[in-house]
Order: structure tokens, then C-alpha cells, then sequence
């Protein structure tokens, strides 16, 4: 019999406390699981440590004050280059970070997925990334070669939140565009995953939806899924939706002054999902 994990935005939150680990899936302005993150930069949760290919998820908890520490390989917002909020809160100091290279992010994940401690690597060897984070050790081969590696610890999740566009009630999920980005590998590192998704169907539609690999998400690697659809908005979901360029840029000058930002917030963050769908579908 197949499981039933359906939750609602709510539940999912309800799972977070202070100080938590929440890695969050997508990458960039793309596929992020904007309505999750909406209700979290709602809730009284604090001093959050976010690990994200980072776009305007990053930004928004940030500016909204839930994030003590940040874990990324960047955070952009992929047609406006940097994130705004992000940068404001690091250039002021409100959040410290951990700055790894693209590669050395995905191995932390790889590590954690696994349930080894590190990965080596020669990635980061030669670069300012292992100045710039003393905690990162090297480890010396133990074969004959004797090479010098970089030991990538494993980036340990207490929460996921991944967003796809097609799952199913049992906590499959399935991708429709030509990235998978590496969801998978975010929800394989979390203790508990909780995926969006655009719609859910009967899990043989999915299977009649795509190829056997853009069935990136099994129902082992969930808790709960939530039917949220457009809940991706105003980061991209294609072939579903682009990216709302015009709102992104909105968000992007509500980083501008404090008045700018209470006005974004009231209007797009302190209402209701369903509140917010309405008036951006306007």
C-alpha cells in the first residue's frame, strides 16, 4: 500500500525549531520552494544555520531575521548577479558564513547522503577557499601516492525543502525540466524532508510524465509532501512557469531602505499562501 504523506505548508514548519540546519533545494532564482519559505519567514523561528545553492530563499530569511549562519556556494538571484538582502546582511555582519566552492558543496552534501564524515578532494587545494575557512582540514592518501587532499566534511541537515513539479501522495517526486539540480542529494542528507510540489497526480501518471530519471525523488527520501501550486513563485518552475522578472525586481529594490522592505514585507511575506497567489496572479 503506498503511504500517505501529504501535509500542509503549516505542518512542515511546525517541524522547525531554533537553531536548526535546514538545507533548502533549487538552485539560484530556480525552483526554490518559495511557498515553504514564505510560512518560515512567517514563523517565530530564529538563528536558523541555512546550506543553500542560494538565490532570493537565502535573502528573504535573512532580511526577515531568521538566520544566524549561512553554508553556500552562492546566493543569487541568477538575472540580477547578487542577491541584495544576502549581501546586505553579510556586508553588516547580521549573519556569519561558510563560502565553499561549488564542488566542495556538493561533496558536503555527498558526505552527509552517505553518512561518512568527509569526501576528499582536490577541489579547494590551491585557493583562497581553505584560507578563508581554517576549520576545513586536508588528509593525506594512504595508498602509495601519498597525495594531499582536501577532507570536504559532510554538511549534516536536520531539514530539507526541495520543490518539484510533479509528486505523488506517497512522497515521490518528479523533475520536468532538464536540470535536476541535486534535491536528491539535499534530502538524502536531512534527518526530515518535506518536498513541494506543482501538482500531485496518481503515481502512474508520473511514471507516464517523463523518463525513468526525472523521477529524482523517491519516497524514501521523504516525510511529507505539499501540493502548492505556483509555489515556486517568483523563482522559475519551467516547464510549468519563468521566472517573474518583473517581481524579482520588486524584491530586488525592497532591499533598498527599511521603508521599502516593511512595505514588500506586509504586502508579499505577512499574508496567507493563498493570500499571496492572489495578488501576484493580478
Amino acid at each position: 500500500m503506498v503511504p500517505d504523506k501529504r501535509v500542509t505548508i503549516d505542518e512542515v514548519v511546525a517541524e522547525i525549531r531554533d537553531g536548526m540546519t535546514v538545507g533548502i533545494g533549487g538552485w539560484g532564482s530556480r525552483r526554490k520552494p518559495m511557498a515553504l519559505v514564505r510560512a518560515l519567514a512567517r514563523s517565530p523561528v530564529r538563528d536558523l544555520t541555512l546550506v543553500s545553492y542560494g538565490g532570493p530563499d537565502v535573502g528573504l530569511l535573512c532580511r526577515a531575521g531568521k538566520v544566524r549562519h549561512v553554508v553556500y556556494a552562492f546566493v543569487s538571484l541568477d538575472s540580477i548577479a547578487l542577491e541584495p538582502h544576502f549581501r546586505n546582511a553579510r556586508q553588516s555582519g547580521a549573519v556569519t558564513t561558510t563560502e565553499l566552492d561549488e564542488g566542495m558543496f556538493l561533496l558536503g552534501l555527498q558526505a552527509a547522503a552517505w553518512r561518512v564524515p568527509f569526501l576528499p578532494t582536490r577541489v579547494g587545494l590551491g585557493s583562497d577557499v581553505l584560507a578563508c575557512n581554517p576549520r576545513l582540514r586536508t588528509v593525506r592518501s594512504p595508498y602509495d601516492d601519498g597525495e594531499e587532499l582536501v577532507a570536504m566534511p559532510a554538511l549534516q541537515l536536520d531539514v530539507a525543502l526541495v520543490h518539484m513539479h510533479r509528486g505523488d501522495r506517497g512522497g515521490n517526486g518528479q523533475y520536468l525540466n532538464v536540470d535536476p539540480y541535486f534535491d536528491d542529494l539535499f534530502c538524502m542528507a536531512a534527518r526530515r524532508r518535506f518536498m513541494s510540489v506543482e501538482r500531485l497526480v496518481d503515481t502512474e501518471q508520473l511514471l507516464a510524465g517523463g523518463p525513468p530519471q526525472s523521477l529524482r525523488i523517491n519516497r524514501l527520501m521523504t516525510d511529507g509532501v505539499v501540493e502548492t501550486p505556483h509555489g515556486a513563485h517568483f523563482t522559475e518552475c519551467v516547464p510549468d512557469y519563468p521566472r517573474d522578472e518583473a517581481f524579482q525586481r520588486e524584491y530586488a529594490e525592497s532591499a533598498r531602505s527599511d521603508e521599502a522592505w516593511e512595505a514588500f514585507r506586509a504586502r508579499y511575506v505577512d499574508v496567507t499562501e493563498a493570500e499571496y497567489q492572489s495578488v501576484v496572479s493580478r
